[in-house]
């Protein structure tokens, strides 16, 4: 059957569809991944991918309030639920324009390409407007923590008016919602579960990282967005504080950050650039991170504890959740100093509790099982 996998721009928005999309490849179905923003990093998957929005420009949406649109949570700020007021949300208010300036580009290739299945990221509604439009089945893929049918119902409630422009009076249910999320950090698990498979893009691995380390590994990541928006002052606090600790402490963070004030640091502490998350939280004994979906389910994956300092966006909703697990801390950006951070290797009861949560994780359905289902679901056709 035909396929035509979708997300929202960024890379983490597209990166945890990335396994999903290629087990149904790999099940023999014709795959086809659309989305706009940047393609490099898309086409680096190795998928066939299409740009529904040529030129879409992120920052453009929220001006000059890029930083307050990452910061602002729906949870961690409030706001009020009425449609009206929400539109003007920065963070909703970005969302939306994303949906405005990709719609056109992804129904019509809906209309040109007829897919048997649409499946979209769980906060890209307008997969639902471009299955309907040539009347295929649809699965929503959510891709973390936050990411529940109350939220997207949330978003839904924005989005009534570009329904309408393409003759939807009501925003549908998916026909099938897959859940990636570990059922213990949900109140309610949602949908069809399916194990989160990592993948953080390609790239060689150094040296260093394909032996063990001499000594405990801390890993230290703000993910793609955070550090453009909002700055690496975690950092320099995790590096302020390593001399005091026995253990060797990884920066991962890539071309998007400004690292100029990252200087004179300790011996313990590496500043390695972007490396591929999923093998750098499989060598590290823990983890330090800014709260991202994707990075946080992938240090679950590995089955470490984590610090959690959340940055923006639905990073205090996946904070407040690794903390209720017990499998990390959740913590402000003037909290982070050597007794905190000496807690992650001396705290038996956060490591006991992220093994538990790995090995819940890894007891879910598979990405390749779930293809499996969808192929029979939906009738298992293949191009």
């Amino acid at each position: 059957m035909r396929v035509l996998v979708t997300a929202l721009a960024g890379h983490g928005h597209l990166f945890p569809l990335v396994t999903t999309a290629w087990a149904l490849r790999s099940a023999g179905h014709d795959v086809l991944f659309a989305t706009a923003g940047d393609m490099t990093a898309v086409q680096g998957t190795g998928l066939h991918s299409y740009d529904v929005a040529p030129g879409l420009d992120m920052r453009s949406l929220v001006g000059d309030n890029a930083g307050d649109a990452f910061r602002s949570s729906t949870r961690g700020q409030g706001f009020d639920p009425d449609p009206a007021k929400l539109r003007e949300h920065p963070a909703f208010r970005l969302f939306n324009g994303l949906a405005e300036g990709m719609v056109d580009g992804l129904v019509g290739l809906a209309r040109d390409w007829r897919p048997d299945v649409v499946v979209y990221e769980a906060m890209n509604l307008i997969g639902l407007i471009a299955a309907d439009a040539v009347g295929a089945g649809t699965v929503s893929h959510s891709i973390g923590v936050a990411h529940n049918r109350a939220m997207m119902a949330m978003f839904g409630s924005m989005q009534v008016e570009i329904f309408q422009r393409y003759g939807m009076t009501a925003i549908p249910d998916p026909d099938v919602h897959l859940d990636v999320a570990p059922p213990s950090m949900k109140p309610e698990p949602d949908g069809w579960l399916m194990r989160y498979v990592p993948y953080n893009g390609g790239g060689q691995l150094p040296g260093w990282l394909t032996g063990r380390p001499e000594r405990p590994r801390i890993t230290v990541t703000l993910g793609t967005v955070a550090p453009m928006l909002t700055g690496v002052g975690p950092v320099q606090r995790v590096a302020a504080a390593a001399e005091k600790i026995d253990a060797e402490f990884v920066i991962a963070i890539g071309a998007t950050a400004d690292t100029s004030s990252l200087t004179d640091l300790p011996d313990n502490v590496r500043l390695a650039g972007y490396v591929p998350l999923g093998p750098l939280l499989a060598s590290s004994t823990a983890v330090i991170h800014h709260g991202g979906a994707g990075t946080t389910l992938t240090a679950l994956d590995a089955g470490v504890p984590q610090i959690v300092v959340p940055q923006g966006a639905d990073g205090p909703v996946n904070a407040a959740a690794v903390a209720d697990a017990g499998c990390g801390l959740n913590v402000t950006d003037d909290q982070l100093d050597a007794q905190l951070i000496e807690r992650l290797l001396t705290e038996d009861s956060l490591r006991v509790a992220a093994e538990r949560i790995r090995a819940e994780m890894h007891a879910m359905p598979s990405p390749i099982e779930v293809a499996d289902r969808l192929g029979k679901n939906f009738g298992g056709q293949k191009s």
